[in-house]
């Protein structure tokens, strides 16, 4: 299982986690967030109590990715598959993203 923490400036708004590779997603507002004045990270995600859950990345965070012939070099570079954009996501943590919404990794003792 791998997570990602999203935040919305800088504000931590949700965990977006992996499953198991391939399996299935969700994403999950933290308390906090659910009770700040501050908007969805995306109209796809309204604000809810309860975790989203998606078979494939949810595509607010897929867009967030780069594509095509960038997405070839990077992938390369960091030795990372193609086809694996949470590991892509995941290794463009904590660098800065277009927009509001970043993903930064979360510090565990495991890590």
């Amino acid at each position: 299982m791998r997570e990602l923490s999203v935040y919305y400036n800088d504000i931590e708004a949700g965990i977006l986690t992996e499953k198991h590779p391939g399996t299935g997603y969700t994403f999950q507002y933290t308390e906090d967030y659910l009770n700040s004045k501050m908007p969805p990270i995306s109209v796809t995600l309204p604000k809810q109590s309860t975790a989203y859950n998606s078979e494939y990345l949810f595509p607010f965070f897929s867009n967030m990715l780069p594509e095509g012939a960038n997405r070839k070099v990077i992938c390369r570079s960091l030795r990372i598959d193609e086809n694996d954009s949470f590991g892509l996501l995941d290794a463009m943590a904590d660098k800065d993203f277009i927009g509001a919404v970043n993903v930064r990794r979360i510090n565990n003792d495991w890590n």
